[in-house]
């Protein structure tokens, strides 16, 4: 993965989405999407792109200092620098107005104490966002931090899903930070964060979209070759609906995380199609890899033929960076005027 990582930052794929006076490609989170997307399709997903590039490029590109864009954005574009995110806490859940690390401010400094839970491929990381309370009533701050700063240390989570990027417990005692490793208003993060976190959304289901299509090629090239009782497998209506239905709702998942992606990069509110996007995605792709592992029968299982290990990414983005409850949550809320629910 880092081999990869490599060649798509000398290429000028990680930077797509950033600015061209900062060492990126000018292009927007549509363009950003073709490439997680298209690494997917090719049987390569690259978790990493939905947080390095996109939640914390377009976070700092939007609300950093000029000195702060310098600094780490043409790194972040060219790959140099690879940036964890960790917003998540154990016990605050979906509910950011809950988290309980703390930023305190100590002269011209800050200090940073709190945990971190499931954060993402931080082992090849060189930098972390993290969002923290500055203060009360749920004001928040992003602060950058270095992974090889005193008083910060990780702890891996076992899990059972099987992809290059691990999961961590971030601990965080009294780690030292100058003001200007806060990125962006202090007690203002939240409204920054989210310039991130749909953008995350989006990168999310273009990854899955991406998986979805391997699968279904996959699929189809079997179906047409694989022969019983001398026709092929494909003939057969048992096996080529499932695949005509799966390769439906793919369409019109790749069509829903377009429109996020359009609609985020013309600076319009985002937050409706980036939660369907997700969505779609999720439910298109796990659907899609199910009948290609079902279409190949017991091969479909086997490491040879590539699709089951996949299957644990996909159904990752059922429940992160935000789960199908809280979607469907929001859409009844914010797009269907129903009562609040939580």
């Amino acid at each position: 993965m880092n081999e990869l990582w490599r060649e798509l930052g000398e290429h000028g794929f990680l930077g797509v989405n950033l600015p061209e006076e900062h060492g990126g490609g000018g292009a927007g989170m549509s363009e950003l999407a073709i490439v997680a997307e298209e690494c997917a399709r090719a049987g390569c997903p690259v978790l990493l792109l939905a947080v390095s590039p996109t939640i914390c490029g377009s976070i700092i590109a939007r609300h950093g200092t000029a000195d702060q864009k310098q600094e780490w954005l043409p790194a972040i574009a060219s790959g140099e620098l690879t940036m964890a995110f960790a917003i998540t806490e154990p016990d605050a859940g979906s509910n950011s107005h809950r988290l309980s690390t703390m930023a305190t401010k100590d002269g011209n400094e800050w200090l940073l104490n709190g945990t971190k839970q499931f954060i993402s491929g931080i082992d090849e990381s060189q930098a972390v966002l993290v969002v923290a309370r500055t203060g009360e009533e749920g004001r928040l701050g992003l602060f950058v931090v270095d992974t090889d700063a005193p008083g910060f240390s990780k702890q891996e989570i076992p899990v059972e899903i099987v992809a290059p990027e691990k999961q961590y417990t971030l601990f965080f005692d009294d780690v030292r930070l100058g003001e200007d490793r806060l990125v962006g208003e202090a007690g203002e993060g939240l409204k920054a964060a989210f310039a991130g976190l749909n953008p995350e959304r989006i990168m999310g289901a273009a990854t899955v979209n991406g998986i979805a299509l391997y699968a279904l090629e996959k699929a189809a090239g079997y179906a047409r070759d694989r022969e019983v009782w001398d026709v092929p497998i494909g003939s057969h209506q048992g096996v080529a609906h499932p695949l005509a239905k799966a390769k439906i709702e793919v369409e019109l998942a790749r069509l829903m995380t377009q429109k996020a992606a359009a609609l985020y990069d013309a600076g319009e509110d985002a937050g409706e199609a980036s939660n369907m996007a997700k969505y779609a995605a999720a439910e298109a792709s796990l659907g899609a890899l199910d009948t290609a592992i079902q279409t190949h029968g017991g091969m479909g299982l086997t490491s040879e033929t590539g699709l089951a290990d996949l299957w644990f990414a996909a159904r990752l983005v059922r429940t992160a960076p935000v789960s199908r409850e809280m979607i469907l949550n929001y859409v009844a809320q914010h797009s269907l005027g129903l009562p609040r629910s939580y």
